[in-house]
C-alpha cells in the first residue's frame, strides 16, 4: 500500500535529533505529559480486552500500559525506527500514516491520535487523518486527539530563559502569528491549536460533543524551568506533585486551557 508521502524534516527530526521513547519519561514536565495522558484516557477507555489503533503512536510509550491493561492494541507509526521498538510493549504494529489507515471500516473501539494532528500542518490533512479515525472506528467509539498548544513554544522558551534573546523572539513570534513551525531549526513541522480550533476540527469530522482538556495544566512551564535551570531532576518531588494538582484543578475552568502546552480533545462517534 502506496502511504502519502511524510515531511523529510520529520523524518529526520524524529530518526537522527530526538529520542521520543525518552520524551515522556526523562524530564519532569514530560513526565507530566504522560501521567496526565494516562489518566484522562483512563477516564473514558472502555474496559479492556477492547481494540484500540494508536495512530502516530511512536516507539510505543501508550501502547505499553495500555497492553498491560489489557487492551488489543495496534500501533501505526511512520518511522520504522518506532516501530521496530514498539514491537517489543506487545503490541501489533505497522509502518502506515494516519491519513490512509488499513485497518478496516469500523473495526476498532478506540482511535488515539496523539501525535499526528500536530505534525500535519496543512488543515486538509488533518481533515484527512480525523476521516479515517472516523471511518475506522466502531459505531460509538471513542476518539483521543492531541494538538500542541498555540502558545506553548511561549511558555517554553520564557521557561528555559532565552526568550528575550533576539533570534528566538523573532521565531516564537512567527510561530504565534502563523500557528507553525517550519522545521528548518529546533524543533519538527508542527501545527499548533488554539482549543477552539482542535474542538471544531474534531466536530467538523463527525464526532459528537467533543470536549478539550489541557494536558499538563498551567504550571508546566514552572516545573520545566526549574529543572531546566537547575540541573536537577522534578520527577519526584512536591513540585510535580503541585503541577499534577494543578492541571486537575484547572480542568473546570476552559480559560486555563491556553496555557497547557499539549491539549487533548475526546470525542465519539455517533452510535
Amino acid at each position: 500500500m502506496t502511504h502519502p508521502e511524510l515531511a523529510p524534516e520529520i523524518t529526520r527530526f524524529y530518526t537522527e535529533t530526538v529520542d521520543e521513547a525518552d520524551r515522556l519519561t526523562t524530564t519532569a514536565d514530560g513526565r507530566l505529559e504522560m501521567v496526565r495522558t494516562r489518566e484522562l484516557l483512563r477516564r473514558y477507555l472502555p474496559t479492556p480486552p477492547a481494540r484500540v489503533l494508536d495512530v502516530g503512536g511512536g516507539p510505543g510509550a501508550h501502547a505499553r500500559w495500555l497492553v498491560e491493561d489489557g487492551y488489543g492494541v495496534h500501533l501505526v507509526d511512520p518511522i520504522p525506527q518506532h516501530v521496530d521498538r514498539a514491537r517489543a510493549t506487545g503490541a501489533v504494529v505497522e509502518i502506515g500514516d494516519a491519513r490512509s489507515l488499513t485497518a478496516a471500516d469500523a473495526s476498532f473501539d478506540v482511535v488515539l491520535l496523539l501525535g499526528p494532528l500536530y505534525h500535519l500542518t496543512a488543515r486538509a490533512d488533518r481533515d484527512q487523518a480525523l476521516t479515517e479515525a472516523y471511518r475506522v472506528l466502531k459505531p460509538g467509539g471513542l476518539l483521543a486527539a492531541a494538538g500542541i498548544n498555540r502558545y506553548a513554544s511561549l511558555f517554553e522558551h520564557a521557561a528555559f530563559g532565552h526568550l528575550h534573546k533576539e533570534p528566538l523572539r523573532k521565531s516564537i513570534g512567527q510561530i504565534l502569528a502563523t500557528q507553525i513551525h517550519d522545521g528548518k531549526k529546533a524543533f519538527t513541522a508542527a501545527y499548533f491549536h488554539t482549543c477552539e480550533q482542535l474542538r471544531d476540527e474534531v466536530a467538523a469530522a463527525g464526532f459528537a460533543d467533543p470536549q478539550v482538556f489541557g494536558i499538563e495544566g498551567p504550571a508546566w512551564s514552572m516545573l520545566a524551568a526549574a529543572e531546566r535551570n537547575t540541573g536537577g531532576d522534578f520527577r519526584d518531588t512536591p513540585l510535580f506533585e503541585s503541577a499534577l494538582t494543578a492541571a486537575r484543578m484547572a480542568e473546570p475552568y476552559p480559560e486555563l486551557l491556553a496555557a497547557s502546552s499539549h491539549l487533548l480533545s475526546i470525542g465519539r462517534r455517533p452510535a
